[in-house]
Protein backbone atom coordinates (compact mmCIF):
# COMPACT_ATOMS: atom_id res chain seq x y z
CA UNK A 1 0.00 0.00 0.00
CA UNK A 2 1.32 3.45 -0.79
CA UNK A 3 1.18 6.71 1.10
CA UNK A 4 -1.39 7.83 -1.47
CA UNK A 5 -3.98 5.59 0.19
CA UNK A 6 -7.01 7.60 1.20
CA UNK A 7 -9.00 6.73 4.31
CA UNK A 8 -12.50 5.58 3.56
CA UNK A 9 -11.94 4.11 0.10
CA UNK A 10 -12.96 0.52 -0.52
CA UNK A 11 -10.35 -1.62 -2.19
CA UNK A 12 -11.15 -3.98 -5.07
CA UNK A 13 -10.96 -6.96 -2.69
CA UNK A 14 -13.69 -5.49 -0.47
CA UNK A 15 -11.25 -4.42 2.22
CA UNK A 16 -11.66 -1.11 4.00
CA UNK A 17 -8.89 1.48 4.20
CA UNK A 18 -8.14 3.35 7.39
CA UNK A 19 -5.56 5.95 8.32
CA UNK A 20 -4.24 6.04 11.88
CA UNK A 21 -2.09 8.59 13.66
CA UNK A 22 0.61 6.67 15.54
CA UNK A 23 2.53 8.36 18.33
CA UNK A 24 5.94 7.51 19.72
CA UNK A 25 7.66 6.08 16.64
CA UNK A 26 11.20 7.40 16.22
CA UNK A 27 12.74 5.10 13.61
CA UNK A 28 12.09 2.58 10.85
CA UNK A 29 12.34 -0.29 13.36
CA UNK A 30 9.45 1.26 15.32
CA UNK A 31 7.33 1.37 12.17
CA UNK A 32 8.24 -2.23 11.36
CA UNK A 33 7.17 -3.32 14.87
CA UNK A 34 3.78 -1.65 14.48
CA UNK A 35 3.37 -3.04 10.97
CA UNK A 36 4.07 -6.55 12.27
CA UNK A 37 1.51 -6.26 15.10
CA UNK A 38 -1.17 -4.98 12.74
CA UNK A 39 -0.33 -7.75 10.28
CA UNK A 40 -0.99 -10.37 12.96
CA UNK A 41 -4.70 -9.55 12.67
CA UNK A 42 -6.23 -11.81 10.03
CA UNK A 43 -6.70 -10.06 6.69
CA UNK A 44 -5.00 -6.82 7.77
CA UNK A 45 -2.13 -5.20 5.87
CA UNK A 46 -0.44 -1.98 6.94
CA UNK A 47 2.16 0.48 5.75
CA UNK A 48 3.69 3.03 8.11
CA UNK A 49 5.71 6.20 7.91
CA UNK A 50 7.49 6.95 11.19
CA UNK A 51 8.40 10.49 10.10
CA UNK A 52 4.76 11.50 9.70
CA UNK A 53 3.44 9.12 12.36
CA UNK A 54 0.90 7.71 9.95
CA UNK A 55 -0.31 4.15 9.36
CA UNK A 56 -2.32 3.24 6.27
CA UNK A 57 -4.28 0.10 6.99
CA UNK A 58 -6.38 -2.21 4.84
CA UNK A 59 -8.69 -4.48 6.83
CA UNK A 60 -11.77 -6.61 6.38
CA UNK A 61 -14.97 -4.68 7.19
CA UNK A 62 -15.56 -6.82 10.29
CA UNK A 63 -12.32 -5.62 11.96
CA UNK A 64 -13.23 -2.74 14.29
CA UNK A 65 -11.07 0.35 14.66
CA UNK A 66 -10.56 -0.46 18.35
CA UNK A 67 -8.84 -3.73 17.43
CA UNK A 68 -6.36 -1.89 15.20
CA UNK A 69 -5.65 0.65 17.94
CA UNK A 70 -5.15 -2.16 20.49
CA UNK A 71 -2.63 -3.86 18.17
CA UNK A 72 -0.62 -0.64 17.95
CA UNK A 73 -0.75 -0.41 21.74
CA UNK A 74 0.60 -3.97 22.08
CA UNK A 75 3.56 -2.84 19.97
CA UNK A 76 4.21 -0.12 22.55
CA UNK A 77 2.80 2.95 20.77
CA UNK A 78 -0.33 5.10 20.84
CA UNK A 79 -2.80 5.34 17.96
CA UNK A 80 -6.05 6.97 16.97
CA UNK A 81 -7.92 7.92 13.82
CA UNK A 82 -6.39 10.74 11.81
CA UNK A 83 -8.30 14.02 11.56
CA UNK A 84 -9.47 13.03 8.07
CA UNK A 85 -11.23 10.06 9.64
CA UNK A 86 -11.51 6.40 8.91
CA UNK A 87 -14.01 4.18 7.22
CA UNK A 88 -13.50 1.59 9.97
CA UNK A 89 -15.77 2.82 12.72
CA UNK A 90 -15.44 2.50 16.45
CA UNK A 91 -18.42 0.88 18.16
CA UNK A 92 -21.04 3.28 19.50
CA UNK A 93 -20.76 4.15 23.17
CA UNK A 94 -23.38 2.54 25.36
Amino acid sequence: MSSAAVAGEASPAGLTRAELAVGGMTCAACAARVEKKLGEIGGVAASLNFATGTAWVMAPPEVPLARLIEAVGRAGYQAGPTPCGSSIRAPAAT
